[in-house]
């Protein structure tokens, strides 16, 4: 027989408030299913996560419900997902969480993107996957400086090669003269 945890009004109530924090904080939130996951596959999950700065937190739907009702989103009703629902908070970059379990999800088909909440709007499952297509901020600020460089590299080449045409004619000149 499974031990089962019964938390305190008190309790919940601490864990409500808590996650309602950290959703308000998040620059984005994945509702994840994890039903059938094993534990060593959830770990290597976590630890993904976890390296790309992304929390995991498994809590009972209603009060994920409850947490983002007060974090002002509204229109979420993860009572009625089916599955076991976990969520995944990004702190840093908006497309880290999606990127990370996307990427999850291709080797485990145990787990499943349901949804998500990006700048306090909630998307679907469609949305949450062209999340993860977008590239991550650091990519998207090398691709801006390698368009800025561009013209720059551009110019630079053409002035050198101005440059060495003029210094091939004084050596010719000098050539002649000599």
């Amino acid at each position: 027989m499974k031990n089962i945890i019964m938390l305190t009004r008190n309790q919940k109530h601490e864990l409500v408030k808590e996650l309602t924090e950290k959703i308000k904080a998040a620059k984005s939130v994945i509702f994840v299913d994890f039903k059938g996951l094993k534990v060593k596959d959830a770990t290597v999950l976590k630890k993904s996560l976890r390296a790309g700065e992304v929390e995991y937190v498994v809590v009972r739907k209603t009060l994920i419900d409850i947490a983002l009702k007060n974090a002002g989103i509204e229109g979420a009703n993860i009572s009625k997902m089916e599955g076991q629902i976990a969520l995944s908070l990004s702190n840093q970059d908006e497309v880290a969480a999606a990127k990370i379990i996307d990427t999850f999800a291709k080797t485990n088909d145990k787990v499943k993107m349901l949804g998500g909440v990006l700048e306090a709007q909630l998307m679907d499952a469609s949305q949450v996957k062209a999340l993860a297509k977008i590239p991550s901020k650091q990519q998207l600020l090398g691709q801006l400086v390698g368009t800025l460089n561009a013209p720059i590299s551009g110019f630079v080449q053409v002035l050198s090669g101005n440059l060495r045409g003029l210094v091939q004619v004084l050596d010719a000149i000098s050539e002649q003269k000599a």
